[in-house]
């Protein structure tokens, strides 16, 4: 279900006061390391890089503009995909590269 109107979308107090402190220049070089996967991107994020954390490790996102509305755990997958097929997807790929 999605969040009430009303209430506006939600942003970490935490995670916003980090991305508060960066002015100008300082904006392209830091990086915020965060847990915060449920916070929605705002404009203010538009050009810092984020260390988002997966369960495992952190990734490296760099926010863009495309990126405003959306939470920040989108971008950072939890699950690996590996592939699909068993032996006879095996055999095909031996088929193609040969």
């Amino acid at each position: 279900m999605a969040r009430s109107s009303k209430k506006g979308y939600f942003v970490d107090e935490k995670l916003m006061k980090k991305v508060a402190k960066l002015q100008g220049d300082e904006k392209r070089n830091a990086v915020i390391k965060t847990w915060a996967r449920s916070s929605t991107v705002t404009p203010e994020m538009v050009g810092i890089t984020f260390d988002i954390h997966n369960g495992k490790s952190f990734i490296a996102i760099k926010i863009s503009e495309d990126m405003v509305g959306h939470k920040l755990g989108e971008f950072a997958l939890t699950r690996k995909f590996t592939k699909h097929g068993g032996k006879l997807q095996r055999e095909q790929e031996g088929k193609v590269k040969k």
